[in-house]
């Protein structure tokens, strides 16, 4: 089975391709990267940044060790990882040119904290690059694999978190408050990918805090439950693999200037 840390980047695979193409790093820009996770969009942005430098910040110590190793193996000199929040995290002031994040940013438990002090540390016109999921409704593979654990208690489960910048005006409102002009939203429409079959998809799945925080809100035997996931995973798979649809936006904008 992948690693944690390989899973998330097979699963967005086809996500991150947007996100890259999106980005459009200058070779000389000062970048952050928030929620950089194992650290493949810190390296891919990095490689292109190469007389720059970038910052890649997570909370997942973890995350952190396999992010650094394999920049050193790909010798990348220009990047530094740090742990820690990015609500609360002392980041030098204005000094960023670019603000990249896929799927990092909707955790906050102070969003306008958070999206004030990453303001701060970002030039006047400096840019954000944000890919966020959109609403859950739009995302079948939270919907579907929560209703297939838990059916009759899957409306009533909190799962907000993820999703708490799928709503355009909600974001834009938060963005702008933070000092951010300029605010668009890109539709992506991208399956994710959860392995190459049903028994590898199956076992990267139960390892999850998704399915494992439903499972623990189950009134039957988790054998049940677990059933009808590999059921689901079989009436998803395709020659490619386990696929579910889902959407996102890329959220870009621009630190507003003075004056």
């Amino acid at each position: 089975m992948l690693n944690r840390a390989d899973f998330y980047d097979a699963e967005l695979r086809r996500h991150n391709r947007h996100l890259r193409a999106a980005t459009r790093a200058g070779i000389g820009d000062r970048v952050l990267d928030v929620g950089c996770g194992a650290g493949q969009t810190t390296r891919e942005v990095a490689r292109t940044a190469a007389e720059g430098s970038v910052l890649g910040v997570d909370i997942s110590a973890e995350m952190l060790e396999i992010a650094r190793r394999r920049s050193d193996e790909e010798g990348l000199r220009n990047v530094v990882f740090e742990q820690g929040d990015a609500q609360p995290h002392a980041f030098p002031a204005t000094s960023f040119d670019l603000c990249i994040s896929r799927f990092g940013v909707m955790f906050f438990k102070d969003a306008p904290a958070a999206f004030a002090n990453i303001g701060r540390a970002m030039r006047a016109g400096g840019r954000l690059v944000w890919m966020v999921w959109q609403s859950q409704d739009r995302n079948v593979w939270s919907t579907a694999i929560r209703q297939a654990l838990v059916p009759k208690a899957a409306a009533s489960v909190d799962v907000a978190a993820p999703f708490s910048l799928g709503d355009p005006d909600t974001a834009a409102e938060l963005l702008n408050a933070a000092g951010f002009t300029s605010i668009e939203f890109a539709d992506v429409r991208e399956p994710v990918f959860y392995g190459p079959d049903v028994d590898t998809a199956f076992d990267a799945l139960i390892s999850l805090y998704l399915v494992k925080d439903a499972l623990a809100r189950t009134g039957e035997p988790p054998e049940k439950a677990l059933r009808r996931l590999r059921d689901l995973l079989e009436a998803h798979v395709t020659t490619e693999g386990v696929f579910f649809d889902s959407r996102a936006w890329i959220i870009t904008a621009h630190r507003r200037r003075s004056g």
